[in-house]
């Protein structure tokens, strides 16, 4: 099952965790700031290709595909005729924003299980989680405290598993 590294704002060896990433993996590169965001990206840069979130001109600007955050998600097809070439992907909580995925060449479906990155979000539970990804039009990756562990609950509905700490 493929994997997505997803970066945060905390201080991480990144480098390291993307580089032990299996072929064919990607990193998504997140973070509030700005600059902190392109330095990160350009640290990446080479090890394993990228999605830059929220951030079209440091993907264009990177050679990167672009992550959209779910309340952008309408933006895709505008992306999709600038950049055919990117990979384009975007947020979802639920099974309503699934609908309006058609530009996109998957989705990161969240939280699966209660993380630590967004304490106090409700899960989505494995069960419903897959219900949603089995109704997408696109591939559909697990977010949100998956593990080694539980991500054996997750199979075959999605396509790959996106993590943050469980990556690091």
């Amino acid at each position: 099952m493929p994997l997505v590294l997803v970066t945060d704002d905390r201080k991480a060896d990144w480098a390291l965790a993307a580089s032990r990433l299996p072929h064919g993996s990607l990193v998504l590169v997140r973070g509030r700031d700005a600059r902190a965001r392109e330095k990160l990206a350009h640290s990446l840069h080479g090890i394993a290709p990228l999605l830059i979130a929220d951030d079209p001109e440091l993907a264009a600007d990177m050679g990167a595909g672009l992550h959209l955050p779910e309340a952008r998600i309408r933006e895709a097809a505008h992306w999709r005729v600038r950049h055919p070439d990117w990979i384009i992907t975007s947020s979802a909580h639920g099974l309503r924003t699934l609908m309006h995925a058609r530009e996109l060449d998957a989705v990161f479906l969240s939280p699966v299980f209660a993380t630590t990155s967004h304490k106090g979000a409700a899960s989505l539970t494995p069960a419903r989680a897959a219900f949603i990804a089995q109704h997408g039009m696109v591939p559909v990756y697990a977010l949100g405290g998956v593990t080694a562990r539980n991500a054996v609950l997750l199979a075959p509905a999605f396509s790959g598993i996106a993590a943050i700490s469980s990556l690091l």
